[in-house]
């Protein structure tokens, strides 16, 4: 069977190193087996030691990761281990959480004798007796490849919840592994090996059918794309590209995908519509285009991470490292979400409190579907021009923007405008969705992990004025005499960009910027505009810091620098655009 394996458990306590910059966390795996009868099965328990990369260095830090997103917990009865131990598992992924409950548990090797080292090869066992192991009585063991592990004392670190990681129970890591990029690593798979108690016979071998890449699905993109995530994938096009075309083609519009891209088969496609007294209405795709009347909105989307990579660089954020691009703008094409609920039984009620909660039909492995909502009024309201679409400039919606149907809520974050749209219910509560209730919110520069409390603040519904500088791009060289800046300008809530200001000085001086962009009505200003400046460089000058600021019909503003509306989660990034470029020499 392998051999006798000792094992001594440690006292130490857990120790957080905190790292700085790109330093990189030193891992000394040092291992101790013994023999440990569980039902008659051997049992190996790694131990993993970290490297202390400065004397003392142990600190508290308590981010979560679920689904891709960050969120925070700041429940005080957890022992502070455990929460450590979670916020490793949030920001390395399920392998580094398992170094480190390893670490939790580490061996005093200064006490092994001869007996500590391996006698002989692993156990070998099949897939039938790894799948005898799916709870914590019966220990709960996994496979990935031909391994063998044992992760029963694993459960309560995992970020995602014992719930999450119970699915893996008795079977194969790999298609849960596949959801999320992060672990498909060399030094993750690694540190796995520190639960290592067996591998699979050969003749077990075969590759499970389980273990199939949920994302090999997901349609093609364009290759002009910068990838901040392929799996699931979120990309934005070079700031070049977006800033030439009013309405952004789909194969350039951003990407952002929180789970694999469904199949949908236009044919079999079905919305269901929860109206009032139980009564449930069912419309296919040739229903909503044949009952009622097709609108056309044109509306820009954003993310609400757009422009992150600017908060990053004043203190540390959790999310996708969006640059200016998670914005784009289509000419959708559907019918009134307000004319959907109203066929459902609904009537406008101008006071309610009630929410209209979407369900995407995207899902994770445990069947999680991705949803959200908007408030009631909102849905129902001939000003919100609240869109139910199964079209994007004039042609169907490619999938990876929602096909066959979306929901478009023009001048709302882009978490609310539901892709793959599968469900419609009325509630006196949001969406219960994480994106919901734990995501997509902001906080004060002053909350950190240790202290933010999601149900304090609202979700994010109507994003504030921002602008951007898509031309040049950083670090180019313009030629002296004159140069040409182009960019966007969008804010929320309908309220159209009525002014943009250029400097080429860092702001001390302004010119102000030609707009173009479609007419609107007032309050309904759902797209944004495009906005360019030809102005003289001033003589003598090998430098320019170029700045942009917009100015909103609310005579919204935005803020002249970062810090002050810097947020954990890197959200509502939207204060000046600086661009600095080198002027070639006459």
């Amino acid at each position: 069977m392998g051999g006798a394996y000792g094992l001594r458990r440690s006292e130490t306590g857990p120790c957080l190193l905190q790292l700085g910059g790109a330093a990189a966390m030193l891992l000394i795996r040092t291992t101790a087996r013994s023999c440990w009868a569980l039902q008659g099965v051997p049992r190996y328990e790694g131990a993993t030691s970290l490297l202390r990369v400065a004397a003392g260095a142990c600190t508290p830090w308590i981010p979560t990761h679920t689904h891709g997103t960050w969120s925070g917990s700041s429940h005080s009865g957890r022992s502070s281990w455990r929460r450590r131990a979670t916020a490793v598992g949030a920001l390395l992924g399920l392998g580094s959480a398992l170094a480190y409950g390893g670490h939790c548990r580490q061996t005093a090797q200064a006490e092994s004798s001869p007996q500590d080292t391996v006698l002989g090869p692993f156990p070998l066992y099949t897939r039938e007796e790894v799948g005898r192991h799916r709870s914590p009585e019966q220990r709960v063991w996994v496979t990935h490849g031909r391994e063998v592990f044992d992760i029963t004392d694993f459960l309560d670190l995992h970020p995602g919840g014992r719930s999450k990681i119970l699915l893996a129970a008795g079977g194969a890591l790999e298609p849960f592994w596949a959801l999320y990029a992060v672990h498909n690593q060399a030094h993750v798979r690694d540190l796995l090996r520190e639960y290592k108690v067996g591998e699979l016979h050969p003749e077990e071998l075969t590759a499970p059918a389980a273990a199939d890449d949920p994302y090999a699905g997901d349609p093609p993109r364009h290759p002009a794309l910068h990838v901040n995530s392929l799996k699931p994938f979120n990309a934005e096009p070079p700031g070049e590209l977006l800033g030439e075309h009013f309405l952004t083609p789909p194969e350039l519009f951003f990407k952002r995908n929180h789970l694999p891209v469904p199949h949908v088969d236009p044919d079999a496609y079905c919305l269901k519509v929860e109206g009032p007294g139980g009564r449930t209405l069912s419309l296919s795709l040739q229903d909503l285009q044949r009952r009622f009347p097709k609108h056309e909105v044109t509306a820009t989307l954003q993310c609400a991470g757009n422009r992150r990579s600017e908060m990053s660089r004043v203190r540390p954020v959790r999310g996708l490292d969006w640059g200016i691009s998670a914005i784009s703008t289509a000419r959708w094409g559907g019918v009134w979400l307000r004319d959907v609920l109203a066929d459902a039984g609904f009537a406008e009620e101008p006071e309610s409190q009630r929410h209209v909660c979407f369900e995407g039909l995207d899902q994770d492995l445990t069947g999680t579907a991705y949803g959200a909502s908007i408030p009631f009024y909102q849905a129902m309201s001939a000003r919100a021009d609240v869109l139910l679409a199964y079209e994007m400039n004039g042609a169907a919606l490619p999938r990876d923007h929602g096909f066959p149907l979306r929901v478009v809520v023009p001048g709302t974050v882009g978490a609310r405008n539901v892709k793959w749209l599968g469900r419609i219910w009325v509630s006196a509560e949001e969406s219960p969705s994480h994106w919901q209730r734990n995501d997509y919110k902001g906080f004060s520069p002053g909350v950190d992990w240790d202290t933010v409390d999601y149900t304090t603040a609202p979700a994010i519904q109507e994003l504030p004025v921002t602008s951007a500088i898509t031309d040049p791009p950083p670090g180019a060289t313009v030629a002296s005499g004159e140069v040409t800046v182009k960019g966007y300008a969008w804010s929320g809530g309908g309220r159209g960009v009525v002014r943009v200001d250029v400097s080429l000085d860092g702001g001390h001086t302004w010119q102000v910027a030609e707009m173009q962009g479609e007419q609107q009505p007032p309050g309904q200003v759902w797209a944004w505009k495009l906005w360019q400046l030809t102005a003289p460089v001033p003589p003598g000058t090998t430098e320019l810091d170029i700045v942009c600021k917009a100015v909103d019909a609310s005579y919204n503003v935005q803020p002249d620098t970062v810090g002050p509306i810097w947020n954990l989660r890197g959200v509502l990034s939207h204060a000046w655009h600086h661009v600095r470029v080198t002027v070639a020499e006459e």
